[in-house]
Parts: C-alpha cells; structure tokens; sequence
C-alpha cells in the first residue's frame, strides 16, 4: 500500500513535467514503475506508454486555445510516429527486459545532455506555417521507432526536431509535441499489449496523478525561469540515467568503489564545465567580457593630447 501511495504522488510529478517543459514524462515514469512499483521492465514501459499518451493529450487543451498547434505537422509527425512506435512496441518482444533498461538509462542520458546544453535559437529566422512533408515523415518515424522500443524520446525528442530543423518557435514546437507524443505513445502500447498484460487499476491511478500534475505545471509555466528549470531538471535526469546504468550491472562491479571514483570524477568534471560555459555564455550575451577589471571605467578621464599653440595670423 505504501509503494502505490507513494508511486501515485511520485506520478504527478510526470504531469507537471509535461506541463512546464513539454516532455520528460517518460523518462520519469519508467524508473518509477520500475523501481517504485515494482513492475517488470517491459510491463512498466507499457504502462509509461499509456501514462504519457493520455496525460500529453490532456495537456496540449491550453496550447490549443492559445493556437500554439500545427495541425497538419503534428498530424504527419504523428502518423508516422505512430507507425514507427508500433514497430518498434513489437520489435521489444524479442529484446531482452535488461537491453531495454540500459538503451532506455542511455537515452535519458543523451537527453539530459542536450537540456543542459540548451536549444540555440535564431530569432531572424522567419518561422515558417508548416514543415515539408518528407521531413516530418522521416523524423517521425525515427522518434517513434525510439519510443516504441524504450518508451522514452518523447517530447524531447519531438521538440528539438520540430525547433531546431523545422524551425517552429519554442512554443509552437511544444504545443505541436504534445499532439505527436499522444498519438506514438498509443501506437507504442498498441505494439507492446500484443505481448505485455498492464495492471489496469494501477495504469489508471497514475496516469490521474499525471494529468493533475499536467493542470498544476500549465498554471506554473512562465512563474518559474525556464533556463533554470531545464538545468536542474537536466542534471536530475542524469542522476537518474546514472542509477539505472548501475542497477543493470553485476552486483560485484555496482559496488566496487573502484568503478565509483571514475564516476564521481566525471561528473565533477562535467559540472564544472558546464558552469563555466554557462558562465561565459551569459557574459558575452550580456556584452560584458569575462575578466573582472577589464574595460572598467577610470576615476578621471584620460588626458588630452598635448596642443601646440600657433599665434594669430598676421
């Protein structure tokens, strides 16, 4: 009983995620079936799948009033997505529950990498009204043949493909995500019920957490600065991908500091980095240069250049 509670109130937190940032459901929904429900690997990538999709649905409503949707690119994305989502939901059957675990603990880490980085924009570049077709097509089913097998690669997935190569602003690109990521999850658990049965009373109880996370992150969008959000929520995903990798190794090499130090030390080094280009970043942005004295303004201005005095003309 107290795994389900804490398993149901853990779920909003996928809801608000959707929310706020457009994606990451899955990527928390997983480990949470996993580790917190207990759920086999594959029955819990199902169940994420069935999660996700409703949830998404029911968060695009505000982007829809606001008009922050591309039917006929999120309908294409979809539909292809859909098709590459079936797909890969039956390829999982003959894969192996650790493969899935591990290839699912690496995408979160591709993913979390990319958050942390950010998404460059171009703010000449005019936005266009819709995608080409074969484009859309062709991203759809990469995106969804990646969801149907690990059941992650959702929204942050679609979103930089629709941003970053269709060039659709951040917010159209959200609102139009969460209509392809409702139609793949559905086509990926319509793959996996082929072989996989779902806790239907669990399904449902997470995936109303979910939805309530949804409505509370929409109200939060725009009261919490998205750089920061997208960072701390990058690094938390991290974390995570990082645990997940662990629990799928041997116990003997899990728990040998030996492996550990490595690991601590990388990610050190990884913070560090990122704070510094981050730092330098911000200060180019903002025209200031990355010395502290640098350009700073003198007390008293310098000094005229001497004159040499002429008498008047005669």
């Amino acid at each position: 009983m107290t795994g389900l509670i804490l398993t149901v109130a853990l779920a909003t937190v996928i809801g608000v995620s959707l929310g706020l940032l457009g994606g990451g459901g899955s990527i928390l929904a997983v480990p949470l079936l996993v580790y917190v429900a207990g759920l086999p690997t594959k029955e819990a990538i199902a169940t994420s799948l069935l999660v996700v999709g409703a949830t998404s649905a029911v968060a695009v409503i505000p982007h829809l009033r606001a008009r922050r949707v591309r039917w006929r690119t999120g309908l294409v994305f979809g539909l292809a997505g859909m098709a590459g989502a079936y797909t890969g939901g039956r390829l999982a059957a003959y894969i192996p529950g650790s493969v899935l675990l591990t290839a699912f603990a690496l995408m979160m880490l591709a993913t979390a990498i990319a958050m942390i980085r950010g998404r460059r924009s171009n703010p000449d570049r005019p936005a266009p009204h819709e995608l080409p077709v074969l484009r859309v097509v062709v991203d759809g089913v990469a995106v969804g043949l990646v969801t149907g097998l690990v059941g992650a690669g959702g929204g942050f997935l679609v979103v930089p493909a629709l941003a970053l190569l269709g060039g659709l602003p951040m917010p159209v690109a959200v609102g139009t995500s969460l209509v392809v990521i409702a139609m793949k999850s559905f086509a990926g658990l319509a793959g996996y019920l082929s072989s996989v049965s779902i806790d239907w009373g669990l399904a449902t109880a997470v995936t109303l957490a979910a939805v309530a996370g949804s409505l509370l992150g929409a109200r939060l969008a725009g009261r919490i600065p998205a750089e920061a959000l997208r960072k701390t929520f990058g690094w938390f995903v991290v974390a995570m991908g990082v645990f997940v990798l662990v629990q799928q190794l041997p116990t003997r090499l899990s728990t040998n500091p030996i492996l550990w130090a490595p690991a601590v030390a990388v990610g050190v080094a990884a913070a560090t980095t990122v704070a510094v280009r981050s730092r330098k970043h911000r200060a180019r942005a903002s025209g200031q240069p990355d010395g502290p004295d640098d350009n700073a303004p003198t007390s008293q201005p310098p000094a005229a250049p001497p004159t040499t005095a002429r008498s008047p003309a005669r």
